[in-house]
């Protein structure tokens, strides 16, 4: 695979100072997000507030909002055909932020917030009190205020699919399943770190649940029986970031150990390691130790290519085939990064409460590419071990050859 051109910076958001909230509000862009179907950009701006942007269609209209700024705390509304941007008012502290198209409503439906027969899009968000808000994005209004979490609510992260299901991830060490279909009652708690818990991501097949804390182990746990399947063992730091490829068969963790690690989700194995080397002229001399350590990672739609965030002040953009980057760009505290759903664009959230907008690489899958997805969508690794076919297309089949 050749090297990806260089991603592009397209657009920049940043906050404007806020009258409303104290110093302690912060100004940390933890968490962005894209709708499951690309129209609406969601941005944590660190001040208790949560701007939900239409997003623009194209790449030539992206290019025109290269920069809007909220000044004096209040919001620039600006409108895309019958979208306009809105503001929600949290009241604390956003951290984690998770897109959920709901199931459409039906007649006589006691919920109004959703049109009946139309589908429903939510938007839930993580906040500093261990409180999680869920909203509906069209209206604004407020669905439900879930409490249970006794920390701070780090991350979230919604079933695919329309599902109802929600999980929530918290500094008070535990995973939390809320069924919002069910007045967003809480379902399971998860227990089994012992530190904070960063960050939670449900694989695309709903079979699978991983979440990464304060230690060298990330956890998998079952969707289905909500127990642990395997503690996943293999970093020398914290593990702070995980995410499943598009058809569930691969799962990356990256850790303050300045590694991602590539596993088989099905059998706990190590397929491969990604390892962030620092490029002496982006760094200086006064720069500590721990410059590479990582803060987020994710997988690309088509799941050709991963997208990394490092405090070596790089964006970098992995080839799945390949050990080394195939692009790099200079960001300054990045703390997360998110690809477009439809692919082309990666948005990372920066320590000063920007959101800046890259080009991504932009690929056209191979048939076998596309074959592999499929069968990897229905098939676990164990079930394509069992097939009576060559030994070659099994270790193809099951990533052991890229």
């Amino acid at each position: 695979c050749p090297a990806a051109e260089e991603p592009v910076l397209l657009a920049e958001l940043k906050p404007g100072r806020p009258q409303r909230y104290d110093w302690k509000s912060s100004c940390e862009t933890w968490s962005v997000a894209f709708s499951p179907d690309g129209a609406w950009f969601a941005w944590s701006q660190g001040h208790c507030v949560v701007k939900l942007i239409p997003w623009p269609l194209g790449e030539a209209e992206l290019c025109k909002t290269s920069e809007r700024k909220s000044r004096g705390g209040k919001a620039e509304t600006w409108s895309r055909g019958a979208a306009k941007e809105k503001t929600l008012e949290c009241g604390q502290i956003v951290w984690g932020l998770a897109f959920s198209a709901w199931p459409a409503a039906e007649d006589g439906d006691a919920d109004p917030a959703c049109a009946v027969g139309l589908p429903c899009l939510v938007l839930a968000t993580g906040l500093n009190d261990g409180q999680i808000k869920v909203w509906e994005v069209q209206t604004g209004h407020l669905l439900f205020s879930l409490l249970g979490h006794q920390d701070v609510v780090r991350d979230l992260s919604f079933a695919p699919n329309g599902s109802p299901i929600l999980v929530s991830a918290s500094r008070d060490k535990t995973l939390r399943v809320w069924d919002l279909s069910r007045d967003g009652r809480q379902v399971q708690v998860l227990s089994g770190h012992v530190q904070w818990v960063y960050c939670c991501s449900i694989s695309p097949d709903c079979s699978m649940l991983c979440s990464a804390a304060g230690e060298k182990s990330a956890l998998l746990w079952s969707m289905r029986s909500y127990t642990l399947i395997r503690r996943l063992e293999g970093h020398q730091s914290s593990v702070v970031s995980c995410d499943f490829s598009p058809d569930s068969a691969l799962l990356v963790t990256a850790s303050y150990d300045a590694c991602v690690i590539m596993w088989d989700p099905y059998t706990g194995e190590q397929l491969r390691t990604l390892r962030h080397v620092p490029l002496h002229s982006t760094l200086d001399s006064s720069s500590e130790i721990h410059t590479s350590s990582l803060r987020s990672v994710c997988f690309s739609p088509e799941g050709l290519y991963l997208a990394t965030v490092a405090d070596d002040r790089l964006l970098r953009i992995w080839a799945l085939e390949l050990r080394s980057p195939v692009a790099f760009a200079p960001m300054t505290n990045g703390l997360c990064c998110m690809y477009f759903p439809h692919g082309g664009f990666i948005a990372t959230g920066t320590r000063d409460g920007h959101v800046q907008f890259w080009t991504a690489p932009r690929v056209l899958s191979s048939l076998k590419h596309l074959c592999r997805k499929a069968l990897r969508t229905f098939l676990t690794t164990y079930q394509v071990l069992a097939l009576p076919i060559p030994r070659k297309l099994k270790e193809f089949l099951t990533y052991r050859t890229f």
